[in-house]
């Protein structure tokens, strides 16, 4: 029974790990992106910030979570 659990928050977890991922703004790569990222760092790039600042946190939490969980799975699957 436990171990059912772990698995369904283990799943929950997962689902929700990938989604705040994919939420976050992806960071410029190349040429261009150098040359812009520069810009954004100048003049400032102020209002995605705090946002990014919270699913920075999140992720954080989430990932926690997830190694907890899956060690948890791994030693009640005995």
């Amino acid at each position: 029974m436990l171990h059912t659990v772990l698995i369904v928050l283990l799943a929950i977890v997962s689902v929700g790990l990938i989604l705040v991922v994919l939420l976050q703004s992806g960071k410029s790569a190349g040429l261009s992106g150098a040359i812009s990222g520069g810009a954004e760092q100048l003049f400032g790039k102020q209002k995605a910030r705090g946002l990014d600042l919270i699913l920075h946190r999140i992720t954080i939490v989430l990932s926690v979570l997830f190694f907890i969980l899956t060690i948890a799975v791994s030693y009640f699957a005995l």
